[in-house]
């Protein structure tokens, strides 16, 4: 038997870490498409609608796809992960949304890493290494120099909601890497989307009532968002929880801002302003030093073997 020789092991450990973190990075970059799709194609005044068609159709179609539902043990906590990560976290998101400026809405977002590294620490025991956590405070602050106003107004009720949703979605993504799943990352993210577009109707429905009319322009706008912007997303950034720590996961959250300040710049005719530029090298330079981390994956090749020898990789 061939025993692989030290750089081997090398390259095929920062190769398959590389493909992970690009793959993960497609959520975010994805999620940053929504403001303008909902501002150009999307009917205003509607997030509740928007949020039933980005989760339930999308999720009957993977569940279609798959053929399989949740089995003894896991109902239970598909709805828990369904609820955090959808049935509370697009209600809390929206409010805030709608009652706070849309640069302090960001910024609160943008609380996201840190709140994860937290619940790792309580519930995977996944310790964030100082220098994470100083990239994911200036990221934070690269995001406040991107999109806040000095002037915005203060809302308890929107900061409040704000605040409970970086929450909740932080603790479903911290609990789908808690729980692993008995069945791949499609169907897993098809039993959530579901259950949680189940959740969202009755909210909906109360809140604004019947659907609205939809052109052609809003059709192509919910398909984008839901099979792209939620059902790709959403997989791609489970599967990033299930082979990453959740620590490097959340940090490549925030090229979400980004995604959404360069869009605007290019699509909507935005300003490029100071601000602009230096709130995106900021994040920018924030996400790239968080994958720096301590465990199996380092910049020094001969420490990558030798501490993966030691947790017996």
């Amino acid at each position: 038997m061939t025993i692989p020789s030290e750089e081997t092991i090398i390259s095929s450990m920062e190769g398959n870490m590389a493909k992970a973190l690009l793959l993960t990075s497609v959520a975010p970059v994805a999620w940053g498409t929504t403001y303008v799709t909902t501002t150009e194609l999307l009917p205003p005044d509607r997030p509740l609608f928007t949020a039933v068609v980005r989760a339930l159709p999308a999720g009957l179609a993977l569940l279609a796809l798959r053929r399989r539902l949740p089995g003894r043990g896991w109902w239970l906590r598909s709805a828990a992960l369904a609820g955090c990560n959808f049935g509370l976290f697009f209600p809390l998101l929206f409010l805030g949304a709608y009652r706070l400026p849309g640069g302090l809405a960001a910024t609160v977002q943008a609380t996201s890493p840190l709140v994860m590294m937290a619940f790792a620490y309580l519930l995977l025991h996944e310790r964030a290494t100082p220098l994470r956590v100083m990239a994911a405070l200036v990221g934070l602050a690269g995001v406040a120099v991107l999109v806040m106003d000095p002037a915005a107004h203060l809302d308890t009720v929107g900061l409040t909601a704000a605040a409970g949703s970086v929450g909740a979605s932080a603790l479903g993504f911290v609990l789908v890497k808690r729980w692993p799943a008995p069945v791949d990352m499609l169907t897993l993210t098809g039993w959530q989307l579901v259950l949680g577009g189940l959740m969202l109707v009755p909210v909906s429905v109360l809140v604004e009532g019947g659907a609205p009319e939809l052109h052609a322009d809003a059709i192509v706008g919910y398909i984008w968002i839901g099979a792209v912007g939620t059902a790709v997303a959403y997989w791609c950034w489970f599967q990033g929880l299930q082979a990453l720590p959740a620590g490097t996961v959340a940090m490549l959250g925030l090229l979400n801002p980004v995604t959404a300040t360069i869009l605007g710049v290019v699509a909507a005719g935005e300003d490029l302003r100071t601000n602009t530029v230096i709130g995106l090298l900021l994040v920018a330079g924030s996400v790239v030093a968080g994958q720096r981390r301590a465990g199996c994956f380092s910049f020094s090749p001969r420490r990558i073997v030798r501490r993966c020898g030691e947790a017996g990789a």
